[in-house]
């Protein structure tokens, strides 16, 4: 029997994270779920929040994910996120750069459509500052 659980983290855009852990805790949409090894299956849904890893006994890795699901099967734990960024490596300076240009992005939006899409980056470069 492994004493350690594998774990995957994936975005659209690449294998973010990849390494066998003690423990990760997951943002679930009814609650934050603890995955250890030798976990039952599980499906998830995930809403916006922190992926934490633990190895060693102390968190490892802090990785924001904007949605997503979560399966946990005997070969470990892969989570899908919609989008994921490792807090590790993003500033907040350059967040608050980000927002304030999402922010006059969305002031001068001169349609529904752009607006829209304003006011949803703006939400998103918030939760990441928030959890950065």
């Amino acid at each position: 029997m492994a004493d350690k659980l594998h774990f995957e983290l994936v975005s659209p855009e690449r294998l973010l994270f990849s390494a066998d852990v003690e423990t990760v805790t997951v943002p679930g949409a009814e609650g934050d779920l603890g995955i250890l090894v030798d976990h039952a299956p599980l499906v998830a849904l995930l809403r916006p929040g922190v992926v934490e890893v633990q190895a060693g006994g102390k968190v490892t890795a802090r990785l924001f994910v904007r949605g997503g699901f979560a399966q946990v099967t005997p070969e470990g734990l892969t989570v899908l996120a919609e989008e994921a960024v490792d807090l590790a490596t993003v500033s907040k300076a350059d967040l608050q750069d980000k927002l304030k240009g999402a922010e006059a992005d969305l002031a001068a939006s001169a349609d529904d459509n752009q607006r829209i899409r304003a006011e949803a980056q703006v939400a998103a470069i918030r939760q990441v500052l928030e959890a950065a």
